[in-house]
């Protein structure tokens, strides 16, 4: 396993990033916790939850199930550096109440407490803002920040799906008040979506935030999709069908999946692959829902791809362009 520094920060993490969405919606606890034990016998450290996974009637379950492989013991909370996030209402559905939600200071020490008890941890390694708060100047979320710091609840603070001015401001902010401010944003980014690109990778770049991109086969549509449905081995719903309705972008994909078929390259390796070339990615986020997901997704760090290969995918899937110059000279 490669490692990496989170963005300015001292932290060593994986090059690969265990994502637990799918543990309890999608995997039930015991074949959940094969998966982590596996993740961490390979050398991932870097695990990623948030207070809503589980969703419905049972947010919350996901960072429950990664409280109870803690418990397992075994060295298993030191060795792994634990990240969750923070924002959406954590009410049952249809009980939403003011004041459960966001990132007003009052929020956020409620969430902070309720994710520590879940995870049955006493501190969380990246506790991250889950999306902006157009509502809560930055100036008391760092206030509740500092507190948490000072009280030993949580060592950094991250961001996800920040755009390239929010993070400017929430750094320029904690500097003011002579706070570290964001040391990771995780962004949509992959082959397919490249609008990161244009602000929210350099911006994070510039403040020295490691970028940890999610949905890196976004949403299994880089995952050699157009194969796996000619051999009847995947039905496509909701946003991937609607893709692969478009004419254009099945095209697009029916490229890809030549391209890495004539280099004897598996899709989603690949795929994962050429985001750890990305200037300023720290390391994807692999949501494996089975043991043997995990496996393919491990095996991508042993894939090379050549200046031919990188050259075809810029070709198939161009990027916006550095900004201004991609919307101006």
């Amino acid at each position: 396993m490669e490692y990496t520094q989170l963005g300015r920060t001292g932290l060593k993490v994986s090059r690969l990033v265990l994502g637990t969405m799918n543990f309890g919606p999608q995997t039930d606890e015991a074949t959940s916790h094969t998966i982590m034990d596996t993740a961490l016998d390979a050398g991932l450290n870097l695990f990623d939850t948030a207070n809503v996974y589980g969703w419905g009637e049972n947010k919350g379950r996901t960072e429950e199930i990664v409280g109870s492989w803690f418990a397992q013991g075994g060295g298993r909370r030191d060795r792994t550096v634990i990240a969750t996030k923070v924002y959406g209402n954590m009410g049952a559905d249809g009980e939403a109440w003011p004041n459960h939600d966001k990132l007003s200071a009052v929020n956020i020490r409620r969430a902070v407490d309720a994710s520590l008890k879940r995870l049955g941890t006493d501190y969380i390694d990246v506790y991250q803002f889950h999306h902006v708060d157009r509502s809560t100047p930055f100036e008391e979320i760092w206030q509740a920040v500092d507190v948490l710091i000072q009280q030993g609840k949580i060592v950094y603070a991250g961001s996800s799906n920040f755009p390239g001015y929010k993070i400017a401001q929430a750094n320029e902010t904690a500097a003011r008040r002579g706070a570290v401010g964001l040391v990771s944003e995780q962004c949509l980014y992959n082959l397919f979506e490249r609008r990161a690109e244009m602000e929210v990778i350099p911006a994070a770049q510039e403040y020295g935030l490691g970028v940890i991109p999610w949905s890196p086969l976004h949403g299994g549509l880089l995952g050699g999709v157009l194969k796996k449905e000619a051999e009847g081995k995947r039905r496509t719903e909701g946003r991937a069908a609607a893709t692969l309705a478009d004419p254009t972008s099945r095209a697009k994909l029916q490229a890809y999946e030549d391209l890495l078929d004539k280099h004897g390259l598996e899709p989603g390796e690949a795929a994962l692959a050429w985001l750890l070339t990305r200037p300023g990615v720290t390391g994807p986020i692999v949501g494996p829902r089975t043991p043997e997901q995990l496996a393919s997704a491990l095996r991508a760090l042993e894939v090379e791809l050549s200046d031919e290969v990188l050259s075809a995918l810029d070709e198939i899937f161009p990027g916006p362009g550095p900004s201004p110059e991609a919307f101006a000279w």
